[in-house]
């Protein structure tokens, strides 16, 4: 869960994660919405995959992205059930 956090910590990292809600993208249609070099889009992607939030399917020479949202179901279920300890 430490992964989810600090790939949650990153404000470029969450705009990401509203842009794959709406639909898969490659690295490159990421990379348009941000004003930032290529290799730093695929170090925060890269992030977002060691933490479960994203998923990569090859389509042709391209790879897109999915956001996975089983990690966040289980974090948001931890914290819940963390509040309700009391």
């Amino acid at each position: 869960m430490n992964k989810l956090f600090k790939a949650l910590n990153d404000s470029t990292r969450r705009e990401i994660l509203d842009l794959l809600k709406e639909k898969d993208l490659t690295a490159g249609e990421i990379a348009e919405e941000f004003n930032i070099s290529k290799p730093s889009i695929s170090h925060h992607l890269d992030a977002l995959k060691q933490a479960g939030l994203v998923s990569t399917e090859r389509d042709g020479q391209f790879i897109k992205y999915s956001l996975e949202t089983t990690v966040l179901e289980e974090a948001t279920q931890w914290l819940f059930n963390l509040l309700n300890s009391k």
